[in-house]
Formats: structure tokens, sequence, C-alpha cells
């Protein structure tokens, strides 16, 4: 199968909607003319112009009541935000419009909108264009939320997103986008949402691994490997709709679990992760869940600062070793 990088899949995945849909569109700062400024954009406003590949105003309040008013009257928009760290200047669009549209109209309203975004920590980029904000969404009942890990998941989840009807926030970690891994070509592949990807099979400990946070466990696990630990490796790719049950038969079989992601430890995605395996797997426990993520501080400019900050491979390992498992 041929390889895309990470940032090819997603544009390859938008340009074919907009090939298929004329009804979709993509907006947002500098994606047009200057192809985003992550450069995913690159050559889709020479294919499809100005109409449907817009910039827009540095106003994410705008970018989102524009998508929103677009999503309502028949469009499927794409706003992109070029950091997730400004989603709360989107905060009211986002929380009281975006999310509560369909369910206070009584269904009435479709609000086929996907919300790009890039997220996490792209290498001294300071407290405010460096964080992981997947989390203060959780809470927000009606928005859904795709964390996708590899090039193909990039791809199948945002084409899913496409087609749906209900408005999805879809996090892109920008050190995954050089990543490259094998996509599939068929222009109708997708990814369903709420369906975990068990990654790498074990029998020892699970390590579930969210994003940027994937390619470490993976590597961690290697590593345990060869200390006679086999770890089992688990995607969960989307966050809401969650796929607990995949989650739960892993948990009962190995019966240790370490969740990694680089947001920050409290509130994290891993706290409500856990939660749902205290509610619904603690029996199959034969110790506490552990976290991996990064240190309750804002995030700093200095890279052996951030490096320090931010969770790692190392701290994959020292978790899983701290269950102290006998190697056979």
């Amino acid at each position: 199968m041929r390889e895309l990088s990470f940032s090819e899949a997603i544009r390859e995945a938008m340009a074919e909607e907009m090939r298929r849909d004329p009804t979709v569109f993509l907006m947002g700062e500098d994606v047009g003319v200057f192809n985003g400024v992550w450069g995913v954009s690159q050559g889709m406003y020479d294919e499809f112009g100005g109409e449907r590949v817009r910039d827009t105003p540095i106003s994410e309040i705008s970018i989102i009541g524009n998508a929103l008013g677009a999503a309502m009257t028949g469009m499927r928009p794409v706003a992109e935000i070029m950091f997730s760290d400004f989603l709360m200047c989107a905060g009211d669009q986002i929380a009281n419009q975006v999310a509560k549209a369909r369910f206070m109209s009584g269904g009435k309203a479709n609000v086929p909108l996907t919300i790009r975004v890039t997220t996490g920590a792209p290498g001294s980029a300071g407290a405010q264009h460096s964080q992981s904000s997947e989390s203060w969404f959780l809470n927000i009942p009606g928005v859904k939320i795709v964390v996708p890990s590899t090039p193909a998941d990039a791809k199948g989840l945002l084409k899913t997103a496409l087609r749906g009807e209900d408005p999805v926030l879809f996090f892109e970690h920008k050190m995954l986008y050089a990543s490259k891994g094998p996509v599939p070509e068929d222009p109708d592949f997708m990814v369903p949402f709420g369906k975990a990807a068990v990654v790498r099979e074990g029998k020892d400990v699970t390590i579930i691994a969210l994003s940027i946070m994937l390619p470490k466990a993976l590597e961690a696990a290697e590593e345990l490997a060869k200390e006679g630990i086999q770890a089992e490796v688990i995607d969960p790719r989307t966050l809401v709709p969650f796929d607990k049950d995949t989650l739960i038969q892993s948990v009962a079989k190995t019966g240790r679990v370490v969740i990694a992601h680089e947001a920050h430890k409290r509130g994290g995605p891993g706290s409500e992760i856990a939660a749902v395996l205290a509610e619904e797997a603690v029996e199959y426990l034969d110790g506490p869940i552990l976290r991996v993520a990064a240190k309750n501080v804002p995030l700093p400019y200095s890279p052996d600062l951030e490096n320090y900050v931010l969770p790692g491979k190392q701290d994959i390992l020292a978790a899983v070793r701290s269950f102290k498992i006998h190697s056979k």
C-alpha cells in the first residue's frame, strides 16, 4: 500500500470530499493562498478557488460563527483553527451554539460542521501555542471529539466527520504532520467513530495511548518486549463517542493499565478514561490505574524545560515497570 504523511492524508480526505460533494468547503486563517500555516491545504486553493478555500480574518469566534451558519443552511464547512489554544476565543460559539443547535431545534437543524484543530507542543512554541485541549470539551454534550494518531486514521476519520450530520472537533497533533504510514486509496475509505484500535496485542499490561503518545507507546512496548513484558497498545481514536468495551476487554486480560496523553495530567482525557475503568473494570485490576501526562504547569519555552514537562517513552516505561511484572 502507498504511504502518505499525516498532513497529506488529511489533505487527500478534504480534496476527495470536495470533489464528491460541492457543499464541502474549507475556511480558516491563511488556508488559501499561503496553504495554511502547517501546509496542510497545499494546492487546494489552486484546484478549488477562493470560493471553496476561504481565507478568513484572525478571529476564531467569527470563523466558527460563520461556519455554524453555513452548516445550518445546507453546507458542509471545514473550519480550521490554527492553534487549539485559541479555541476558547470561540468558546461561546462552540459550547452554546454549535453543540446545542441540533438539540434545541428538536433535530430540525443538522450541524455538519467539522472543526480541524492543530494541537500539542511543536517544540519551543511557548505556553500559549503548545497545549493539548481535547479534554476541555469532554464536558460539553453535542460535539464529537476525534484524535487520530496515524495517517490512515486521519484520512478515514476525517471522511467520516465530513459525511456526518453532527459537529466534530478534529484534533491534529502538529508533530504528527510529517509522520508517514500506509493509507488506502479507496475514495470511500472511512474509519467509524467510537471504535478503538488494538495496535499491538499483549497479555501483561494495557497501554492506552492518544495522538502523539501512540508512537511513543509502541516504542516503549518494543523495549518492554526485550524484558519479557508483553504490552497491549490501544488507540481510542475518538473520545466522543468512546469505545469503552475494547478497553475493558483488554484490561480484563492484562489486569494492568497505563493511560498516556500529552495533555496536562489534571483533568486530562486520561481522567475520564480512568473513571470509566474504575467504575466498570475494577474487578479486573491488579494494580492502580496509572496516567502518563504533562506536568501541571504552563508549557515552557525552554527546550530543556519543555522536555521535562512533556511525557515521553521513558515515562511510559517507568509506569509499566512500577507494576513489577515478572517476565516469563
